[in-house]
């Protein structure tokens, strides 16, 4: 006789926010609960408006059951048994855990001081209870440690946009695209990489409405195929050269309001040079080539760029012409050598041609929304670090290799110079010690030494790349398992409840209970919980919000009776940045020294490198590039633009690499999904032209190679990417075999550790490489 089993719940519908890894956007999903299970996820249901519309997730969101249950989550805590990398383990108990990192934080302090600790970047967990501000708020109250600033994704674009406006907050709330009439979507894959929950949406609206969708970019995207009118093809890094060359035509054709640019710009003429700067280069000097006798026309630029020199005069007549107009910065062209010129070539055509604080209009560079750049990243207090000193997050290595050293010629801010190396490493929710950062081989290669990195703690769902090379390795909850709370990123009109769903599995605990607990073991746990769990720090967060920004925000107790999920602040009247300056700019000057839109910077004229950083936008050739030996040496100084740049064929290297935000991670989060990974392969995409002349077939497995590293992965032969540029999707985790090749994909491999200029930010981007059919010889 069969036994009867046991009668099930009926599932619960939970509205929750989706797990907040840093894609860009902040969904709702509703979770089906059935006897402490997770077993389906659908997305928003709410009602659906253009002042407030549904919070739809995307496939990451939809698949992520297949994180949260994936066989390879990390349960217990575990130490280090073989050498660093190697990923040999044993478990321990928490008590042996939080008793071996506290002691070694104890240790270090006392040897080296609070500067040799040192919390990376890291957006693997991104609400407001969970991930790295949790350590940081631990460091903070034990005396501090070794601080950053800037970040992987923004810094170029972070350092440069207030050069031009004086501050971050550039752009119109996303209702007002509605009223546009032009949209430049350049370098910009809101289809992918989100960038604010619905970005793709209003796209789509405003091109209903009548706007004319460009797409400007190497690779042909979804969002190129999915939004746009036309697709721009654009050889990487170049992109300032064309945006130089429009303002040649805009400038030399008559398009421009050259009265109302000197009202409220700087530097655009002589007559509009600040006091002391009248005879330096103005922005009209260099575009019509009057010191370095080098026009720069659409001609000139075609040679640079591969964009017909009539395709760039046409899109320059018609974002001049065809008002008002949108020209939306993507990140990854700011992620190159000299970052920091595309986006200040951006801001200023559309300071040209009159496109900021009006509707439909924007101003270009970050654009965190008007009127209060919308998202507060960090609600929940971190505290004020007792050490001053900071350095750039993507210098971490060098802080490692040569941190007495480093001084404000690195970065460095806070102290003329650093105290000492850093010496121990709390990773929370971060992959950016290996997977993330450039050059994996020589990251590892660091880390290995014991040396260096005395200590290493890593605390994290899964043993990903990072976690191999810890000596302690904390398992940390997914946000399923723990409360939390997030508002809506970059564009943000909402908040969105995280409640506690299912209990963790195993012995994982969540970041917040983790750090609480080495709290308590150095003698700072009361400081640290104010007597507040996860859940009263959600009510504590919700009331920060409704007393600063949203009055009507419900309760925590609303939110769970009512099954809210998310709350919306609706967007009527879309906000306009910068509406005050354009009405009267005497009387509402930018927060620039000079209260105007500064063309010409003194701020970066003062910084002393003229070749690098100068005071008006430039275009300068890369410091790894298609060109020949000579015309690079012919760019050695920027005022010598070659005429002609000529292609090398017969370079080592002779193809340019990106890496773009796929569908099928976050970052290197989802990358052991194995829906995500059925859905959108990790593989190399290169042209037709390229592979034919490496006897290169679709599916083929190919070697990609430079002088930093070497790859083994498929070969995705298609027309939808530029000759002489190839693709490979960023956040595979790395995977080398016992030679050092990769076979997990990661791009990583290849990039450069060089900084750019002024932001010291990443140029991963900025990526030389050789691809050839795998022979099986590793």
């Amino acid at each position: 006789m069969k036994a009867t089993p046991p009668p099930s719940n009926p599932p619960s519908k939970i509205r929750v926010g989706c797990p907040a890894h840093n894609c860009g956007g902040r969904c709702l999903l509703i979770a089906h609960v059935e006897n402490g299970r997770i077993v389906r996820l659908e997305t928003d249901d709410r009602p659906d408006s253009l002042a407030a519309p549904q919070l739809r997730a995307c496939p990451r969101g939809r698949a992520y059951l297949r994180r949260q249950y994936h066989p390879d989550r990390l349960l217990y805590p575990l130490k280090r048994t073989g050498k660093r990398g190697e990923g040999q383990f044993q478990r321990i108990s928490w008590d042996e855990a939080i008793e071996t990192v506290a002691a070694q934080f104890e240790r270090v302090k006392a040897t080296y001081g609070n500067s040799a600790l040192f919390v990376p970047y890291g957006t693997g967990s991104y609400n407001q209870l969970n991930g790295s501000h949790t350590a940081r708020r631990l460091m903070n109250l034990y005396g501090g440690c070794l601080g950053i600033y800037n970040s992987y994704s923004w810094a170029a674009i972070n350092a440069a946009t207030p050069t031009v406006w004086g501050t971050l907050v550039t752009g119109n709330q996303r209702q007002d695209w509605l009223n546009s009439r032009y949209i430049l979507m350049w370098g910009w894959n809101p289809a992918e990489m989100r960038d604010g929950t619905n970005s793709d949406y209003f796209i789509k609206l405003a091109r209903q409405n009548g706007a004319k969708v460009v797409c400007i970019d190497p690779r042909h995207s979804l969002s190129a195929a999915a939004l746009a009118d036309e697709w721009i093809p654009i050889r990487p890094g170049t992109d300032a050269a064309m945006m130089t060359a429009m303002a040649h035509v805009m400038l030399t054709e008559g398009l421009l309001d050259e009265a109302f640019i000197r009202r409220y710009c700087l530097g655009w003429d002589a007559a509009s040079m600040p006091p002391g700067h009248e005879s330096d280069e103005t922005y009209t000097d260099y575009l019509l080539g009057r010191r370095d006798g080098t026009p720069k026309t659409p001609e000139w630029a075609e040679a640079i760029t591969a964009v017909p020199a009539a395709t760039i005069a046409r899109i320059a007549r018609e974002y001049a012409t065809r008002k008002p107009a949108v020209l939306y910065q993507g990140y990854g062209m700011q992620r190159r050598a000299y970052g920091e010129q595309v986006v200040r070539a951006g801001a200023v055509l559309s300071a040209i041609t009159g496109n900021f604080g009006i509707s439909g209009g924007w101003a270009s560079g970050l654009a965190l929304q008007a009127p209060d750049g919308g998202g507060k990243w960090t609600v929940f207090p971190t505290g004020e670090n007792p050490v001053k000193a900071a350095i750039p997050v993507f210098l971490w290595t060098e802080a490692v290799l040569r941190g007495k050293e480093m001084t404000a010629a690195d970065g460095v801010i806070g102290v003329p110079r650093l105290e000492t190396n850093i010496k121990l490493i709390y990773a929370v929710a971060t992959n950016c010690l290996i997977n993330q950062h450039a050059n994996v081989n020589r990251s590892a290669e660091i880390l290995r030494d014991e040396s260096k990195v005395e200590f290493i703690v890593v605390q994290d769902n899964f043993l990903t790349p990072t976690a191999r090379f810890a000596d302690i390795i904390l398992p940390a909850c997914t946000q399923f398992e723990t409360w939390g709370v997030e508002d809506g990123w970059k564009y943000s009109d909402e908040v969105i409840l995280q409640p506690k769903l299912v209990e963790p599995p195993g012995e994982c605990k969540s970041d917040y209970q983790i750090c609480a607990e080495i709290a308590e073991r150095l003698g700072i746990g009361e400081a640290y919980t104010e007597g507040r769990d996860e859940k009263a720090w959600v009510e504590y967060c919700l009331s920060v919000w409704r007393e600063t920004r949203f009055p009507d925000l419900p309760t925590l107790d609303e939110f769970i009776e009512k099954n809210l999920g998310a709350w919306s602040n609706p967007v009527t009247k879309p906000a306009i940045a910068f509406e005050d300056f354009r009405r009267d700019p005497e009387k509402h000057p930018l927060p620039t020294p000079s209260g105007k839109v500064e063309i010409f910077s003194k701020q970066l004229y003062d910084f002393g490198k003229p070749d690098e950083v100068p005071p008006i936008p430039k275009y300068i050739q890369e410091w790894e590039s298609p060109f020949t030996a000579e015309t690079q040496s012919s760019q050695s100084n920027i005022l010598k633009t070659p005429r002609s740049p000529r292609l090398c064929g017969e370079k080592e290297f002779p193809l340019q690499a990106i890496g773009h935000h796929t569908l099928h991670r976050v970052h290197s989060t989802h990358d052991n999904n194995d829906w995500l990974g059925e859905a959108f392969p990790q593989r190399v995409f290169i042209n037709p032209i390229d592979a034919n002349a490496r006897g290169i077939r679709d599916g083929d497995l190919v070697r990609v190679w430079n002088e930093r590293g070497e790859l083994v992965l498929p070969a995705r032969v298609t027309p939808r990417i530029l000759p002489g540029v190839v693709d490979i999707p960023q956040g595979a985790w790395w995977s080398p075999n016992e030679n050092g090749v990769d076979f997990g994909g990661c791009i990583n491999v290849l990039t450069s550790e060089k900084w750019t200029p002024y932001a010291f930010g990443t140029a991963q981007h900025t990526i030389m490489v050789q691809v050839k059919k795998h022979d099986g010889q590793d």
